[in-house]
């Protein structure tokens, strides 16, 4: 219940009975007892003093405003990602270490301070896109506000109150409903003021008609929809006025609920299945970096820290901390290697791409990781009303009288919208229509209070559905003298129009639930006054005394000719099809000069009601229409292509079971003759079966009718406990909470109320259930190309810790620092595996199973092949830095220009001792335009004069991540089969990385902030020749890959049985 602004503690002290109220069931409490309940009475409504005392006790009826997550809570959230607090660290540890270099002052200073900025920067970024998102969940609560209604008119005091403000409404007030009001409480009706009252209440419950509402009490545990004397907050009168009484305001609403469902399911949204993975890997990174940053500092320990034995015990301990210091660094290094920093950005920008692809077939996108999850969907619960049927009524079938007695016409009607155009009436008779259709034809247009008209490309009703789909009837059966009307190039209701002109309407007697029909009486021009007739078929049967024949005889009803018209409308009621019936009177003595004057005597018969079955007495029958919410054209198809796929469908519904088992019977979700009393359901019934997990198990497609927003989410709730990845999808305000709670939450984009696109994931432009089935196959392709990226940047982050490892292992100089690592790691690899993203799409795409949200990411087999790929990284990247200051000459590359000296290895391993060394000398050496010398001390020639060795091992590894990048195009296939030009924007990405490696090299401002030089020709053979060979190492494992598949898979396949067993 809303606060209002009230203290809650005043409702314990204020009015015991306030609990009591909340479970009273009005519903099933005659009149007089509800008013006893609130201490009202309908004619005089609530005192102001009564009204006063009841707002302290109950607040006001408005939604409660739930306190969003503080903004400091939401930034300390962002951080809580492994691979996030690894960044933290190694940025905050660069950025001390960069401090303590800072303080020597220097050239290295500038590069120090480079790298703990960017990585602060990209954790900056993270964070502020992390905290946007985040925001955005409380939006489906603020647009379920707007549909809650803003006045109402209210009796107080014994005075009508217009326009009082909703919100002012308490437990008890009378309210009067008037058409085209929206209901501003939960309310008891009390009498009904017209004839009849419906109220649209198909967004809250799900049913696909008007609901027509009585003051008559139901049964205690009926559900939502069969509680016909209460009205719901947020829906709308369609239809008639009535007196109601306030039982429920604010969050004890039936909307308020949905309200508190919305926000427990936000609450309860878990990652997606990718970022389970990620956080899994960071975590196992995180292990992987600790220990090898140990084996690092055991390995160099006898640098920084010596001892000597006396007496059999180490003493006489001397620690460098210079040395401690540059070992750390290294550690650093490592960690900074280890991490894909670039790999968020990527997957970002590739969730981006694949959104703009999915917008192209009408699949809004709202949340990025939305895009991945859809690739792995193995169930899509959907709403029936308006996602895989139109939500536009439509006749599907017309039954008229035939040439004599005992014989009836049958006609199957085409099309599913409101488009006049869309379908045709199948066999329909060629040249002037028969006397008997024109009949049904005037009937079906003049007693008829809606209309149809076009809004942009499609047609909408004004008015109850039932009647706008006859409207539509009336457009395809045509013109009296038999030509058609092609209203797709003009009004829409032509026919309708002609009809309405040739016969004048001057009364109508309104529909009402006990004679269950309405009439219009018309004055013809050329044969005096009619009663024109529509309603329930029984009903207009028992009321008629004759029939009409095709050629516009009229013939007495027998008693074989109404079995028969029985047994048509038996027929079509099995298959769910809502039937009316049409009929027509001649003589009309009362309303003989009657031509709607209020002072005729005719006129006071037609003011009450009660009059009007002996008015529509002694009818003549003229034929029948059968009209269903029929499933969309599409959808047939996309059922066996989610079969093939295999994904399971399963219907949510809050339509009644009759009508939802042959929508599935036809869409194909249940075989034509399938036995399915296992699998349709109630919703109550679902709620008490006993193993609920075990019936959600059943292959195949199931079905829940009457379902209310609870058993939605309870479906939802155990199917993602069985490890089911749910996409659910619905239209209506009663699906918010399912849609939020779902792992993919898609709602519809025309139909669908503003509650449902907030709540969503996705949004159907379309409103078409086929689209989601494109949807999920491009997020499949999206999938694949991640994983191809991301096993792409795992194996060049490998090739780098390799690279570090085997560094410090051997003893050598540093050949990398931490800056250039973070420059590959962000920049450089950042193209290609952006481009992998375009990879096509595999042809199979749809006819495979889902993948499973705990299927590994990385298969033993690939991480071996990454490792082997990743050692010869290392080996290739040092293997250069070793070649360049001990060979003059490699693979016949002569590398003698610069004029630098050689050392030996062993020198080079032990090159901290060489102060010690007697005659060390070196000669100076040439970097594009610099000179680097070192008469002064000879032993920067391991420091500073490592510098080009630096260029050649950043340089190698940037050109093994190209080349590694064409291996990544296809996980088996070799690169014969899929050339490197089906993804033309993957050589593009290679261009702009080399590009962007030539800018630092040549640039001689960032070749110092990057510390780096020039490098000559013959160098940059040497590092092509280096470089080139990873291709034909992956092309051998992608072999041995293809040979061994069949076995590797078949284990993993008992594995995972054996896991889930």
């Amino acid at each position: 219940m809303g606060k209002g602004g009230e203290d809650y503690g005043k409702r314990e002290t204020l009015g015991s009975d306030s609990s009591n109220q909340d479970s009273f069931p009005a519903w099933a409490k005659d009149v007089k007892e509800c008013e006893e309940k609130f201490g009202v009475n309908q004619k005089i409504g609530l005192s102001s003093g009564e009204v006063e005392k009841r707002h302290q006790i109950y607040g006001y009826n408005e939604l409660e405003k739930h306190e969003g997550t503080s903004i400091f809570k939401l930034i300390l959230e962002q951080f809580n990602d492994t691979l996030v607090r690894i960044l933290l660290a190694a940025a905050i540890i660069s950025f001390v270490l960069a401090l303590y270099d800072g303080e020597e002052g220097g050239e290295k200073e500038i590069t120090a301070f480079v790298e703990p900025l960017v990585i602060f920067l990209i954790l900056i970024v993270n964070a502020i896109v992390g905290i946007w998102q985040e925001s955005n969940a409380e939006q489906a609560l603020e647009a379920l506000k707007e549909i809650q209604s803003e006045q109402a008119n209210v009796f107080r005091d014994g005075r009508r109150v217009s326009n009082l403000p909703a919100k002012d409404l308490v437990p008890g007030d009378i309210v009067e409903l008037r058409v085209g009001d929206k209901v501003p409480a939960d309310m008891r009706v009390l009498s009904l003021i017209s004839s009849t009252f419906r109220v649209e209440q198909g967004s809250l419950t799900g049913e696909s008609e008007a609901v027509s509402k009585t003051a008559k009490a139901v049964a205690e545990n009926t559900d939502i929809q069969g509680k016909k004397c209460m009205v719901f907050a947020g829906t709308t009168v369609v239809n008639g006025n009535c007196i109601c009484l306030v039982t429920q305001i604010g969050m004890n609403t039936e909307i308020g609920k949905v309200h508190s469902q919305i926000q427990e399911a936000s609450q309860n949204e878990e990652d997606t299945p990718l970022k389970k993975k990620l956080n899994e890997f960071g975590e196992l990174l995180t292990l992987l970096i600790g220990v090898v940053c140990a084996l690092v500092w055991l390995i160099n320990v006898k640098y920084f820290l010596t001892w000597e034995y006396v007496d059999g015990w180490p003493g006489n301990f001397k620690f460098s901390f210079e040395k401690c210091t540059y070992y750390f660094e290294i550690a650093v290094a490592l960690a900074v290697a280890a991490i894909p920093e670039g790999l968020p950005a990527v997957i970002t920008t590739c969730l981006a791409l694949g959104t703009r692809k999915m917008a192209q077939k009408n699949a809004l996108v709202r949340k990025l990781p939305s895009v991945e999850t859809l690739g792995c969907t193995t169930v899509i619960c959907s709403d029936k009303t308006g996602t895989l049927t139109t939500n536009q009524m439509a006749v599907s079938k017309l039954v008229a009288m035939g040439s004599r007695v005992g014989t009836l016409r049958s006609f199957n009607v085409e099309g599913t919208t409101y488009n006049p155009s869309d379908g045709s009436i199948q066999d329909w008779p060629v040249g002037l229509m028969d006397a008997n259709l024109q009949m049904i034809a005037k009937i079906a247009a003049i007693c008829n209070d809606a209309g149809v008209e076009q809004s942009g490309n499609h047609y909408v009703a004004n008015g109850l559905p039932t009647e706008a789909a006859l409207k539509v009837l009336v457009e395809k059966m045509g013109f009296p003298d038999g030509s058609s009307n092609v209203s797709g190039y003009g009004d829409p209701q032509r026919c309708s129009e002609l009809w309405n002109k040739l016969e004048q309407r001057i009364a109508t007697l309104e529909f009402d639930r006990d004679r269950k029909s309405m009439g219009v009486i018309v004055n013809s021009s050329s044969k005096g006054k009619a009663l024109l007739v529509k309603g329930a078929v029984e009903n207009l049967l028992e009321r008629s005394s004759s029939i009409q024949l095709l050629d516009g005889s009229v013939v007495k009803l027998d008693d074989y000719t109404r079995n028969l018209i029985l047994q048509s409308l038996h027929e079509m009621s099995t298959s769910a099809l809502r039937c009316l019936g049409f009929a027509y009177k001649q003589e009309l003595s009362e309303f003989a000069t009657y031509d709607g004057d209020e002072d005729h005597p005719a006129h006071q018969l037609l003011l009450n009601p009660a009059n009007y079955s002996s008015i529509e007495s002694d009818l003549i029958f003229v034929g029948l229409v059968g009209l269903r919410d029929p499933p969309r054209k599409e959808v047939r198809q996309a059922i066996e292509d989610c079969k093939a796929a295999g994904i399971r469908v399963m219907v949510i519904t809050g339509d009644n079971k009759n009508t939802a088992e042959a929508i599935c019977r036809e869409i194909g979700v249940f075989g034509p003759h399938e036995d399915i009393s296992s699998r349709s359901l109630t919703g109550r019934d679902f709620m008490a079966y006993g193993d609920k997990k075990n019936h959600l198990k059943q292959s195949g497609g199931l079905l829940f009718s009457r379902a209310e927003p609870r058993h939605k989410q309870e479906i939802v709730r155990l199917l993602k406990e069985d490890g089911e990845v749910v996409a659910m999808t619905g239209d209506g305000v009663n699906d918010a909470p399912a849609l939020k709670l779902a792992d993919i939450g898609i709602a519809m984009g025309i139909s669908g109320t503003e509650v449902a696109k907030e709540a969503s994931d996705m949004v159907l432009a379309d409103d078409n259930f086929s689209t989601i089935v494109a949807a999920v196959g491009e997020g499949r392709s999206i999938y694949n190309n991640m994983k191809a990226f991301i096993r792409y940047m795992i194996s060049s982050n490998i090739g780098e810790v390799a690279s570090i490892f085997l560094t410090a292992a051997l003893g050598i100089p540093e050949g990398m620092i931490p800056v250039q690592l973070l420059w590959v790691n962000l920049v450089t690899d950042g193209p290609p595996a952006t481009a992998l993203g375009f990879n096509p799409p595999d042809k199979d795409v749809m006819q495979k199973p889902p993948r499973r949200s705990d299927d590994s990411l990385i298969t033993a087999w690939i991480l071996f092949r990454y490792l082997v790929i990743g050692l010869y990284v290392g080996i290739a990247t040092v293997g250069v830095f070793i070649i360049w200051y001990t060979h003059n000459k490699f693979l016949f590359i002569d590398l003698s220009g610069d004029g630098h000296s050689l050392v030996t290895y062993s020198q080079l391993a032990n090159w901290g001792q060489c102060s010690s060394w007697e005659g060390f000398a070196v000669s100076p050496f040439t970097a594009g335009s610099q000179v680097f010398n070192f008469d002064e001390n000879p032993c920067e020639y391991f420091r500073s004069g490592k510098i080009k060795a630096s260029t050649l091992s950043l340089s190698v590894l940037v050109a093994i991540e190209m080349f590694n990048s064409l291996n990544a195009l296809s996980e088996d296939g070799s690169l014969l089969t899929m050339p490197p030009w089906v993804n033309p924007w993957l050589l593009l990405a290679m261009s702009v990385s080399f590009g962007l490696h030539f800018l630092i090299l040549y640039v001689p401002f960032l070749a110092q902030v990057f510390g780096i030089v020039p490098l000559s020709l013959n160098e940059w053979l040497l590092v092509l020749a280096v470089a080139l060979p990873v291709i034909l190492i992956d092309e051998v494992l992608k072999f041995v890959g293809r040979c061994t598949s069949g076995w590797r898979h078949s284990g993993a396949r008992r594995y995972s049985k054996h896991k889930a067993e």
